[in-house]
């Protein structure tokens, strides 16, 4: 019987997995492999692979000698090197699609929280402040511009949400039709527009080299007083050395999900900013995204493997 690896898993039991490549007619194998040498010696001979935070590099990739498709638990994969991947004719394969109402629900639940100073306010009454207007300026949801920069799937979701507490919605996207999103009642605003205008910017792209730190110091300078940065996308979108230094000043809020490193380390400048709201990378969670997570990506590898047309192929 032809085997596949999961190289690594974070979840309480993988029954489903074993379930539904068994019945595809595949051994499955179980590891927890931290390091390139661990996968290499595990997954040498395997036909495929399910990945969680496992390194799945270039020197992985070379060693892999029966490899056809890679399927990563989850919706990025920069710990899977694509080109080495597409160099040696290997399939990659995310599951983009299992938890977007939870992050959604997570990135307008930011949103509202800080649009409505629910956090210092709270904090205020710990103090033994009771006032009954809150700290700063707060302009009604429907006076204000709710903005994504990216327009994919979450995004769309996200805007929908906005609209039903009043928001206008706007986005930016250079790679979606306008048509799209006039259909979907968006308006498109450039890039400039958006951090020049929006009182409330979600972030919703992937991470790349023209995306690293796309959110940097004079952009963050320029934004609006008193609006509102949300990221539950990629850490390395926001230089967050620099937001830490503007929210110091009292100009901007903040509401992240995700950093450049996991766990924020204890003595980054963020943890220090009474005017930001941090969660630790659980805007994907909920107790149905988990096992969703584990079926589709379970189904694609199976697919994959058997040669039927799946969706979500990167490379």
């Amino acid at each position: 019987m032809n085997k596949v690896l999961i190289t690594d898993y974070g979840f309480q039991n993988i029954d489903q997995e074993y379930k539904i490549l068994q019945s595809a007619g595949y051994s499955v194998e179980t590891a927890q492999c931290r390091t390139a040498e661990e996968v290499i010696e595990k997954a040498r001979d395997a036909e495929g692979l399910l990945v969680q935070w496992a390194p799945v590099t270039a020197k992985v990739i070379k060693q892999l000698n029966n490899c056809r498709a890679i399927v990563r638990y989850g919706i990025g994969v920069d710990n899977v090197d694509l080109k080495a991947a597409k160099e040696k004719g290997i399939k990659v394969f995310n599951v983009p699609d299992y938890c977007i109402a939870e992050v959604a629900d997570h990135t307008v639940s930011l949103a509202l929280a800080l649009a409505r100073q629910l956090t210092l306010t709270n904090n205020r009454i710990h103090e033994n402040v009771w006032k009954i207007t809150p700290p700063n300026e707060m302009p009604a949801f429907r006076d204000m511009i709710f903005a994504s920069i990216g327009y994919g799937r979450i995004a769309d979701n996200v805007l929908k949400r906005a609209v039903v507490f009043g928001f206008s919605p706007a986005a930016y996207d250079p790679y979606v039709d306008p048509g799209k999103l006039q259909a979907d009642g968006v308006r498109q605003l450039s890039f400039n527009e958006i951090i020049n205008q929006a009182d409330i910017i979600s972030l919703h792209l992937p991470l790349t080299t023209d995306t690293h730190h796309l959110m940097n110091k004079d952009v963050l300078e320029k934004m609006k007083k008193n609006a509102i940065l949300v990221n539950t996308s990629r850490g390395g979108l926001i230089d967050t050395v620099a937001l830490a230094k503007v929210l110091a000043t009292g100009k901007l809020y903040a509401g992240i999900d995700v950093f450049e490193e996991e766990p924020l380390p204890l003595e980054h400048p963020l943890r220090r900013c009474n005017n930001a709201i941090l969660t630790s990378h659980t805007a994907w969670y909920s107790e149905r995204s988990v096992p969703t997570l584990q079926r589709m990506a379970a189904e694609q590898l199976a697919g994959a493997l058997k040669g039927n047309v799946i969706k979500n192929r990167l490379v």
